[in-house]
């Protein structure tokens, strides 16, 4: 279960700003192995502390995992002005090691496809956010997409109040969690939204990414890395909120995950565009990677 964009990331000038902006994924595995992206990369550290170069020369912003420890990832790329043109292929890295092109190089950008997202539930349902094209004199909307294991597209919920979905999560028992214009907002399986949280960026910034990745811990508290403030911002199922991490200067977090003993691993980038990650354990001691 992870996290998207508003899919697709609507026009292609933006589509370049999500080519530039840092990644968010960081996943854990039954086996305790960390994984995360770099943009040129993805890194695993081994429950030992070990770090390695799990998938070299890729350029994934996110990642997800399967219920067998399956990896899944992109690599995009774009051939420069003289074309103008961007490319995309997905790849799986199997819990043995081999690593699989999944779907095969392809032009443009895999949301314009809607046939793979990295947010997932248990049963393998995929979920993302895209606009719709409204009859004549109609008003867009931005629907909730549902894509069954065998391939059944539909809208997850009835009503479409949405004004601008950004990075979202998922339970594995399929409730979505999503950012919708700085508030954090549910859906149920059945399609009931709820807004949880309101404003959880600071006020005074105007950021698209200000609020970036979002994860889940086993109470289904919802984690929001606040890039913006350099915080991360817990949120519990009564939609109280609380900041439970910082990020020193000049680093800020973008993704993170809850491991089951409750420590925080959250992946960081700086002003410059490095990337690390902090294990923050309990009860407060840390380790960076």
């Amino acid at each position: 279960m992870h996290k998207t964009l508003l899919y697709p990331i609507l026009l292609l000038v933006l589509h370049a700003a999500a080519f530039a902006h840092p990644g968010i994924g960081i996943v854990r595995n039954s086996r305790g192995e960390i994984f995360y992206t770099d943009l040129k990369q993805v890194w695993k550290i081994s429950p030992e502390g070990r770090k390695t170069i799990a998938v070299a020369n890729v350029h994934t912003h996110e990642l997800c995992l399967d219920a067998e420890d399956n990896l899944y990832g992109e690599h995009l790329w774009y051939e420069g002005e003289a074309t103008d043109k961007w490319g995309h292929y997905v790849w799986k890295l199997h819990a043995s090691g081999e690593l699989e092109r999944l779907i095969p190089p392809r032009p443009g950008f895999r949301e314009n496809y809607r046939d793979f997202s990295f947010v997932r539930d248990g049963a393998g349902n995929m979920y993302w956010a895209e606009r719709n094209t409204p009859a004549a004199g109609g008003t867009a909307e931005i629907l909730i997409r549902q894509r069954a294991p065998d391939g059944t597209l539909s809208d997850l919920c009835q009503t479409h109040d949405f004004r601008d979905v950004r990075w979202m999560t998922c339970s594995a028992g399929g409730t979505v969690y999503l950012i919708d214009a700085g508030d954090l907002r549910a859906i149920t399986p059945e399609g009931t939204v709820s807004t949880i949280a309101r404003n959880l960026a600071q006020s005074h910034v105007n950021d698209r990414h200000s609020l970036m990745g979002l994860w889940l811990d086993h109470d289904e508290s919802v984690y929001v890395a606040v890039y913006s403030s350099r915080v991360v911002k817990k949120v519990n199922r009564a939609g109280a909120v609380a900041i439970v991490a910082h990020s020193s200067q000049p680093w800020s977090p973008t993704g993170g995950l809850t491991a089951p003993n409750g420590e925080l691993w959250l992946l960081e980038n700086s002003v410059t565009n490095a990337v690390r990650v902090r294990q923050i354990r309990l009860p407060g001691t840390e380790k960076i990677y």
